[in-house]
C-alpha cells in the first residue's frame, strides 16, 4: 500500500504543476520564464508515479498466498510488520501519515490560491532599501509613457524624479490603504517566485476613484511629484505621482513584477 501510496502523491504533484504551467496560474507562485521547466518536471513526476504503481501492482500478481500452518505463521509475522496485535490475534492496521500529504494535493490541484496581495504588502516595507546604478536612462518617447511601479518609484527616490519631470507616465497595480485616507498603488517584485516577493509602493495624489477597496487593480497616469512618505514598516521612502486619470482594470495575468 505504501508504494501505491507514494504513486498517487507523486501524480497528484505532476497534474499539480501540470495544470499550473498549462492555464498559466505559475504566474502567481514563480516568474514566467520557468514554464518549461514546470512542463519537465510534471513529466518526470507523472512517469516516475506510473512505474511506481506498475511495479507495486505486478508484484501483488505474483504473490502466492501460504495456506499452510507455517505459512499463517509466516503470515502471523508479516501482519505484525504492518499492523498492531490486541492480545486477541485481531490486527489494527497503522495509519499512513503520508496520507495527510493527498488533501492539500488535492486542494492546490482543484484551486490554486491567489497571487500576494495586500495583506502581504501592508506587512512589509516597500523594497526600495538600496540605491540603485546611477545616471538612468532618459524614458522612452511618447506620452504618456507606460513604467512599470517598480521604475517610477527608483527614478523617483534615487534620481530624484529628473528622468520624469515634464512627462506624463502610466503606471498599474493593486491599491492598498495607507494612514490618512492615503491609497498606494503597489505591485509585489520577485527574483525567484513568491516566496522572496516584497512590495513596491507609489502614493496616490490627485483624483482617485471612490469606493476603492483594498486589492482593487488601478490603472493610473499622472506626473511626478516631490512628495514623499515614509513606509512605516521599514521607514523606507515611497514616492507619489500626482493622477490626473484613473481607471479600474482587471486583475492582469501577471501580477509580479521583476
Amino acid at each position: 500500500m505504501r508504494r501505491e501510496l507514494h504513486a498517487l502523491i507523486l501524480a497528484l504533484l505532476g497534474a499539480t504543476l501540470f495544470k499550473l504551467a498549462w492555464t498559466g496560474q505559475y504566474t502567481r507562485y514563480v516568474k514566467p520564464g520557468v514554464r518549461g521547466y514546470l512542463y519537465a518536471a510534471s513529466v518526470v513526476a507523472l512517469a516516475v508515479a506510473a512505474v511506481t504503481l506498475w511495479q507495486s501492482l505486478a508484484r501483488r500478481r505474483v504473490a502466492v498466498p501460504a495456506h499452510t500452518d507455517q505459512g499463517h505463521s509466516d503470515s502471523h509475522h508479516h501482519s505484525d510488520d504492518i499492523g498492531l496485535d490486541d492480545g486477541h490475534g485481531h490486527q489494527h492496521g497503522r495509519f499512513d501519515v503520508a496520507w495527510l500529504l493527498v488533501v492539500p494535493m488535492l486542494v492546490l490541484l482543484a484551486i490554486a490560491p491567489p497571487a500576494l496581495g495586500s495583506f502581504s504588502a501592508a506587512r512589509s516595507g516597500t523594497a526600495l532599501g538600496a540605491a540603485p546604478a546611477s545616471n538612468l536612462p532618459p524614458l522612452p518617447d511618447g506620452d504618456p509613457v507606460s513604467l512599470s511601479v517598480l521604475d517610477y518609484a527608483s527614478r523617483a527616490v534615487f534620481d530624484h524624479g529628473r528622468s520624469l519631470t515634464g512627462r506624463h507616465v502610466t503606471l498599474s497595480g493593486f491599491v492598498l490603504p495607507g494612514d490618512a485616507g492615503t491609497w498606494y498603488l503597489t505591485r509585489m517584485v520577485i527574483t525567484c517566485c513568491a516566496a522572496d516577493a516584497q512590495p513596491i509602493k507609489v502614493g496616490l495624489a490627485g483624483t482617485v476613484p471612490d469606493g476603492l477597496k483594498p486589492n482593487d487593480w488601478l490603472q493610473v497616469t499622472g506626473s511626478y511629484t516631490t512628495q514623499q512618505d515614509r513606509d512605516p514598516v521599514n521607514q523606507a521612502a515611497i514616492p507619489f505621482i500626482t493622477v490626473t486619470s484613473s481607471t479600474p482594470i482587471p486583475t492582469p495575468a501577471r501580477q509580479y513584477e521583476s
